[in-house]
């Protein structure tokens, strides 16, 4: 097959709204729900289950942003969902009572954002919400009465991040954020006062990103912990309270537990998940061991579990493949059988897409990192225009499985590599903490690595690579343009810092309480300005030789328009090539499909006209 027989993606497939996602099952087991447009908007859609398309209808009527996460209220009678206002990241809890369609503001409270904390079947009236509303830096807890609306503080916020529940909903765990970027996880017994804060593990700063607790055994005398205090991965460890004796209940020496499935009823752990160059899943409840054998094999792919109702006869689950849309089933525990709900985005299934394939190579200084390459379709791997896709985050990292840009580069004739970096998480504490103070230095090394060996292995022409990304992702294409520029020809920084001090001043309130892990892991702006100032693009423009597409929302909270704005009026001033894309109803990320769509069609002309590939007219 040669490449001019692909058909070209077309960009509405792959970044406008998905035909369906999400599907939920109701408590009581008899609906369904499920994400779907209305009028281009996406919302949340109610049916029996087994129903017909036509028996379902939409329930919520958002006609801005559109809903991207929801649940079911344990009552059976609402959905509950969160939505931030032109992408401020101020989450408002919402309820729409499928009785009557009314739809309320559970939380209608100006630049305050909602965090749902606990949720039980036996309160099923009832959630804790965590508000900052006394506090822009920590949200206190408040008990929501969801039939009559009524909030009441239950939790006056001590310093404590990371809240977790009990079975009784009562809030008795979490980390207390240290200025020296470390946490003491601490504990509380039942009915103690708000001050009565016990410290039941010291986590040094070493350990604070893989360590977090996750919930109660049923008697809540024991709590389930993912950290990788004393090991290099994190691990699923259960500490009893009383006496802080700690069982490790699963483990890798090179890779964290990236999920963890419980029982809903007994608290009990069923089966945790390995995020390796595939998802890995290890089962740990013998009850359930015939029904993920029997799933695994209902079609390629990774699956992932999504849920499941109430008498815990139905779950849901997602497969993800490489290189197809998301396909969803239902898995009936008692028939055994699974009846296909549906994908996605169907209308991928109608063109050739790519293979995601794992790859790893030694950096210069002897470590071994881990990516995914996804090459154009029937074209030789040789001399290929690539993009270097640079994930967020930094602390994040890059998964096998669809991933809509790396289809459409690859699909446009482009290359797609992704690098897992050292600072990226997933491959335990030393490989991230490899990143510690190495922005712009040795984590950008790894990128400029992964060129190396791409190149070398006569897949890519040298002269040909764009770097692209969002977030840090976007603050790595910036440093790709000023430090090395002689390396891409050209660069898209979506939402990405330019200058790295004015980034951790003005970062959310609500981050305040870890900004010790900013200066660790970045830098101290009052102690290590003149070091942050060297690793910002900013202070390099005058490197620029390459063109940049920058974009950015203007409500971002955590990379503030003003991070756009400093490197384009420097480029500008000194006229040097760029574009520049300013959304003024977005944030950290572009929400709406026209958006997206705008910027798309933007970068894909942008990489064309640079790397010489096809693009959508």
């Amino acid at each position: 097959m040669t490449y001019d027989a692909v058909p070209l993606v077309p960009r509405e497939v792959l970044f406008g709204n998905p035909e369906k996602v999400q599907p939920r099952i109701s408590p009581d087991g008899k609906r369904l729900a499920y994400i779907a447009p209305v009028d281009g908007v996406l919302n949340v859609w109610v049916g029996d289950v087994g129903a017909a398309e036509d028996g379902f209808k939409p329930v919520t009527n958002d006609t801005d942003r559109g809903i991207r996460a929801f649940f079911w209220g344990q009552d059976n009678a609402r959905i509950l969902y969160v939505q931030d206002a032109g992408g401020d990241e101020n989450w408002r809890l919402y309820d729409t009572e499928l009785a009557t369609g009314t739809t309320r503001d559970l939380t209608p409270f100006e630049g305050v954002q909602a965090q749902v904390i606990a949720e039980e079947k036996q309160f099923p009236t009832e959630l804790l919400v965590g508000l900052n509303k006394e506090n822009p830096q920590l949200h206190d807890v408040y008990h929501l009465d969801i039939e009559t609306g009524e909030l009441e503080m239950v939790l006056k916020n001590p310093g404590i991040i990371g809240f977790v529940a009990d079975a009784e909903m009562r809030v008795r765990a979490g980390l207390q954020p240290r200025p020296d970027g470390g946490m003491n996880l601490v504990g509380r017994p039942p009915g103690a006062a708000a001050e009565e804060w016990q410290m039941l593990i010291d986590v040094d700063s070493d350990d604070a990103l893989s360590t977090a607790p996750i919930g109660f055994t049923a008697d809540g005398k024991s709590l389930y912990l993912l950290s990788s205090v004393d090991a290099n991965a994190s691990r699923l460890l259960r500490v009893d309270l009383a006496d802080l004796k700690t069982v490790v209940l699963a483990e890798d020496p090179q890779y964290d537990v990236s999920g963890v499935m419980s029982n809903p009823d007994t608290k009990e752990i069923q089966m945790v998940s390995f995020t390796k160059a595939r998802t890995e899943n290890v089962v740990i409840d013998p009850s359930i061991a015939d029904d993920i054998a029997a799933i695994e094999q209902i079609q390629s792919g990774d699956f992932t579990f999504l849920g499941r109702d109430h008498a815990d006869r139905t779950w849901l689950v997602a497969f993800t493949v490489d290189d197809g849309p998301v396909a969803y089933y239902a898995w009936d525990r008692e028939t055994r059988q699974a009846t296909f709900l549906f994908h996605h985005q169907p209308a991928l299934s109608e063109y050739t897409l790519a293979n995601m394939e794992p790859f790893s190579f030694t950096a210069r200084d002897g470590l071994e990192i881990h990516g995914y390459l996804t090459f154009p379709p029937g074209v030789e791997r040789s001399d290929l225009p690539a993009v270097l896709m640079v994930h967020g985050g930094p602390w994040a990292r890059d998964n096998w499985g669809f991933n809509a840009e790396a289809q459409w580069l690859a699909n446009r004739g482009y290359a797609s590599v992704q690098v897992n970096f050292r600072g990226s998480t997933g491959y335990g504490k030393s490989f991230v903490n490899a990143g510690n103070k190495q922005w712009a230095a040795a984590m950008h090394d790894d990128l400029i690595d992964a060129v190396e060996h791409v190149v070398g292995k006569g897949w890519v022409d040298r002269k040909r690579v764009a770097i692209s990304g969002g977030s840090f992702g976007g603050y790595a294409a910036l440093v790709g343009a000023t430090f090395t520029p002689d390396v891409f020809c050209c660069a898209v920084d979506v939402v990405g810092p330019s200058n790295l001090k004015t980034l951790i001043e003005s970062i959310p309130p609500y981050w305040a309480p870890i900004v010790a892990q900013f200066h660790e892991r970045v830098g101290n702006p009052e102690t290590e300005a003149d070091f942050l100032w060297e690793r910002s693009p900013l202070s390099k423009v005058d490197q620029i030789r390459i063109p940049i597409l920058v974009a950015q929302g203007a409500n971002d909270p955590r990379v503030k328009q003003a991070e756009s704005e400093q490197i384009v009026n420097a480029m500008r001033e000194k006229g040097i090539d760029h574009v520049y894309l300013l959304f003024g109803d977005e944030g950290h990320g572009f929400a709406k499909p026209e958006n997206r769509m705008k910027f798309f069609q933007t970068a894909e002309q942008f990489l064309a006209k640079h790397l010489g590939g096809r693009f959508e007219e």
